[in-house]
């Protein structure tokens, strides 16, 4: 059996779309909906398909995806569950409203917010805590990849935002170098193997075989014109998709490119 057809066997690939502060009630209902049409026309797809539409938004896209194989997600959560935290979302609230996933950790989060990574492990184990899917983001930055730091910073990222128990079930690895982030760049297949690689070689040595299934993800200017190649990628498990996720025909495009 080939190294692809035992990845596919093992590890069901996840396109999740990220949409970041974009989107009203009208047009991501919409959205939701032509990739519901998609779904249906298809009839089945080989991989796992989330949506992570602004928080505004959450319920009505819920009720456009509910009762079919599409998820739903957030885009962040804080690490309590309740209490005096304005204009900030806990992990059971998500979890309440319909989400299975959860984003954590984002570079422009942690850009941004000055999120460090205590705070993205703390936000993902109160993830884990709901019942959530955590998808934990980790990527470096152009200068950290042009002074060749760009595995010792992922390798890092990882070690400090990870939760201390991961499982298939609860924890996925999104790997967005920032550089590549909405700026239509993309890494060298290489780069991308050779960190995938890495973060592979991390979550085996932390969690042993179940580390071995915790699916990593690719984000960055993923496109339906370079998802193939890409998501053919060795330790490559699907897609964070940002810009693209925004289109719907795209978005399914990238998420037939599925191998």
């Amino acid at each position: 059996m080939s190294s692809a057809s035992t990845k596919r066997s093992n590890r069901r690939p996840v396109i999740a779309g990220n949409w970041k502060m974009n989107g009203l009630r009208a047009d991501g209902v919409a959205r939701a909906r032509e990739l519901v049409v998609h779904l249906a026309e298809a009839g089945e797809i080989a991989c796992d398909v989330v949506l992570c539409p602004p928080a505004t938004i959450l319920a009505a896209v819920y009720g456009a995806i509910r009762g079919t194989p599409i998820a739903l997600g957030g885009q962040d959560c804080h690490p309590e569950d309740c209490g005096a935290h304005t204009g900030d979302i806990g992990a059971p609230m998500l979890a309440d409203i319909g989400c299975r996933y959860v984003i954590v950790g984002h570079s422009e989060r942690r850009a941004a917010h000055g999120e460090t990574d205590a705070v993205v492990k703390a936000k993902a184990v109160a993830a884990q805590r709901a019942g959530l899917t955590v998808i934990v983001c980790v990527g470096e930055s152009e200068a950290e990849r042009e002074s060749g730091k760009a595995l010792a910073t992922v390798e890092a990222q990882l070690a400090g935002s990870l939760p201390d128990a991961i499982a298939p079930t609860d924890t996925i690895v999104a790997y967005e170098p920032i550089w590549a982030i909405g700026s239509g760049r993309t890494p060298k297949e290489s780069q991308i193997r050779e960190v995938h690689g890495r973060i592979r070689k991390h979550l085996r040595a932390r969690a042993g075989r179940r580390g071995g299934q915790v699916r990593i993800l690719y984000g960055g200017s993923v496109k339906p014109d370079n998802a193939a190649a890409i998501l053919a990628l060795a330790d490559v498990d699907g897609a964070l998709v940002g810009g693209a996720s925004l289109d719907a025909d795209a978005f399914w495009s990238i998420c037939l490119a599925t191998p």
